[in-house]
């Protein structure tokens, strides 16, 4: 029987890439339902050549466009209740959740109740909910499986090994775009020299996310929450190359490392295969044209958004979903290119220093935090406008 899958974002990079992987195994995969934001003219073409039986897309507009440029012969709905009818869709087995940002929450938790496996590449699903998230798919019994190249990497190297063998988790970091600028000359950073990732092709958000740091900080506050290890156990190394996407060290000395070109179909089809490995149309990793491998610790002084993480990950509660959102809203003023990119942790910073922290919340109370967040944040960039 194929893997019924649905899709949360796809037609993100992350949403493209797992229909590659979709494609180059037709027989092991079928899909089911998809979800998107406002690209209408990418949601039509994946509809015409998956079948879905069940598209949402964010607006009446962008649904209406869709349900007549496919004659009607696919159920389209709209909006976040219909977001929720996708990830639960009752033929699914598995749902990728691939949405951008805080939105992704209700639908990944919603699929876990729905006792569908999770392949998770929406970060923030943890970041702001993780001890409702976890302990809703231990209640359900189902996997969350990291796509993040990261989580994955640290996900293959523990299979098999004993937990209290490990001595430290190693995420490997870019550096993003700006990882050789100074301080000083981050004055002059743009949106469009952001966006310029060396590496990886990814989105907007997660690529500006990735020359702050903030990304792997957001990572290391779900390798917390995936694999269940403190933040004095985590550390981040940044890693040019991109080629070990993260490590294990074991307290006998030994380091486990994964490795690989930097294409995100390889974590996206693991997820989608576990335990099976499957071939797959990638360009192979050549060592010898590679040579070197470098590493070196993120100055905290000059990446502040990790320091940030760390922190907020150690207070927990409702700390991270704050900071989380002041985040996003930061990000996304940045890139309309109304506050720098230095501005970007000023933002964050000041969310979080006025927050007062609430633990083990509820939902709600994260939504609520979440919403409190953004507007600080929108303030704070008016007042400084």
């Amino acid at each position: 029987m194929p893997e019924k899958v649905v899709i949360l974002g796809s037609t993100g990079s992350i949403g493209r890439s797992t229909l590659e992987v979709v494609s180059q195994h037709p027989d092991e995969f079928e899909v089911v339902a998809l979800a998107a934001g406002s690209n209408v003219e990418e949601m039509i073409k994946q509809a015409k050549t998956f079948n879905p039986k069940m598209i949402s897309m964010a607006t009446k507009e962008a649904a209406e466009e869709v349900r007549q440029a496919l004659n009607g012969q696919v159920r389209v709905l709209y909006g976040e209740e219909a977001l929720i009818e996708v990830a639960t869709h009752p033929d699914a087995t598995m749902v990728v959740s691939a949405l951008v940002g805080s939105r992704g929450l209700p639908p990944t938790l919603a699929a876990i109740q729905a006792d569908k496996k999770i392949g998770l590449a929406n970060k923030e699903t943890l970041v702001t909910a993780g001890h409702i998230v976890t302990q809703a798919a231990e209640k359900a019994g189902v996997p969350i499986l990291p796509i993040d190249s990261e989580h994955s990497a640290i996900f293959q190297c523990l299979n098999g090994e004993r937990r209290e063998d490990v001595r430290r988790l190693i995420l490997t970091a870019s550096g993003g775009a700006f990882r050789d600028w100074s301080r000083e000359e981050l004055v002059h950073a743009t949106p469009e020299k952001a966006l310029k990732h060396p590496n990886w092709s990814m989105g907007a958000k997660v690529t500006v996310d990735s020359a702050t740091l903030m990304n792997k900080g957001l990572e290391v506050i779900e390798a917390h929450w995936l694999f269940g290890f403190s933040y004095d156990h985590i550390d981040v190394l940044i890693h040019p190359q991109s080629i070990v996407h993260s490590m294990v060290e074991f307290h006998d000395g030994a380091v486990m490392a994964q490795l690989g070109t930097p294409d995100m179909k390889v974590p996206i089809q693991y997820a989608l295969t576990y335990p099976k490995r499957l071939p797959l149309l990638t360009k192979p990793l050549d060592l010898v044209q590679i040579s070197r491998l470098d590493f070196r610790k993120p100055d905290l002084k000059r990446y502040p958004c990790l320091q940030m993480a760390y922190d907020a990950g150690r207070v927990g509660g409702t700390m991270t979903a704050v900071l989380n959102a002041a985040n996003e809203v930061a990000v996304e003023q940045f890139l309309a290119g109304h506050i720098s990119f230095l501005a970007i942790e000023q933002v964050i910073e000041q969310a979080l220093s006025k927050h007062e922290p609430l633990a083990n919340p509820t939902l709600e109370e994260i939504e609520e935090a979440d919403r409190w967040a953004r507007d600080f944040a929108n303030r704070w960039v008016s007042m400084s406008a």
